[in-house]
């Protein structure tokens, strides 16, 4: 073989070496992306908190991951914090506390929630830390919805306040899982 055809030789394998090269990068971006979208879609909900509703339990910019697995096999119960769309403007998500259960009534009678007839508020003291003002209700939650509040009551604009009050399941995209930023921590 004669230093031309060595020459030629060499550079088809270098040719042929950076296209698998380059055909293998392509495949792990794909597969990458594929993988990416699949995880957001049907295992976790990426949310920003836009506002102080939820503070001090969530602040302001805090960025959140959500489970959409949480509920497969449960329903959500009474303190969960969940993700959900927005009833008014379902191309929003909303993050509030679950107060109300399908079928309860839900009272707000000098700042304290009531369910049902009970003559005893709602203990909220874990994660309320401020006076809630207001009287508000009676809101009666129909099966298969739930009332949100948030842990900010007298800055929260949520079930008590919009034109269609309850949050179906079906629009609930996850629980609240953790924190991711500015500082990683788990929500409760």
């Amino acid at each position: 073989m004669d230093n031309k055809s060595k020459k030629n030789t060499k550079k088809n394998e270098e040719n042929t070496s950076a296209a698998r090269e380059i055909t293998e990068w392509i495949i792990v971006i794909v597969i990458s992306a594929l993988l990416a979208f699949a995880l957001d879609k049907f295992i976790i909900v990426n949310a920003k908190i836009p506002s102080a509703s939820m503070e001090p339990t969530i602040m302001t910019g805090d960025r959140l991951i959500g489970n959409r697995l949480a509920y497969i096999n449960s329903k959500p119960q009474r303190g969960d914090i969940v993700i959900f769309l927005f009833p008014d403007n379902e191309k929003e998500y909303f993050i509030k506390r679950v107060i109300g259960l399908p079928g309860e009534t839900v009272t707000v009678r000098a700042g304290k929630v009531y369910i049902n007839d009970s003559k005893e508020p709602l203990d909220e003291s874990e994660y309320i830390h401020m006076t809630p003002l207001g009287d508000f209700g009676p809101f009666n939650v129909p099966e298969g919805a739930y009332f949100m509040m948030g842990d900010n009551r007298n800055n929260s604009m949520d079930s008590r306040y919009w034109n269609q009050p309850y949050v179906f399941e079906d629009k609930i995209l996850g629980k609240a899982w953790a924190r991711y930023f500015p500082d990683p921590k788990k929500v409760q």
